[in-house]
C-alpha cells in the first residue's frame, strides 16, 4: 500500500480543524490564523461554516495543519528515545 503524497488526503476538515485547536488551543490558532471565527465565541462549528465558505481562510489553515505535521517529524526525529524505540519495534516484529 502505497503512502498518498497530499498530507491532506482522507481528512475531513473538521478532524483537521480539531487536530489544530487540541495542539494550540483557540487563542494561539487566532494569532497563527487570523480571522474572527477563531478570536470571538470560537467553535468547532462556526469554524467549519466559515472555513467551508471562505477559500483564503480554509488554505491558511490546511498550510498550518501541514506545517505542524511538518514540525512533529522533525521533534521526532530530533527525539533520541523516539529513534530507541522504533528500533526495538522493529526487532520484535
Amino acid at each position: 500500500m502505497h503512502a498518498a503524497k497530499d498530507p491532506l488526503h482522507g481528512i475531513t476538515l473538521e478532524a483537521l480543524l480539531n487536530a489544530l485547536v487540541a495542539k494550540y488551543g483557540w487563542g494561539e490558532l487566532a494569532k497563527r490564523v487570523s480571522i474572527n471565527c477563531f478570536k470571538n465565541d470560537p467553535s468547532i462549528k462556526s469554524s467549519l461554516k466559515f472555513l467551508r465558505r471562505t477559500p483564503w481562510a480554509r488554505s491558511e489553515v490546511e498550510a498550518l495543519y501541514i506545517d505542524s505535521l511538518e514540525d512533529e517529524t522533525a521533534a521526532d526525529a530530533e527525539n533520541p528515545w523516539g529513534n530507541w524505540q522504533s528500533r526495538n519495534n522493529d526487532r520484535a516484529e
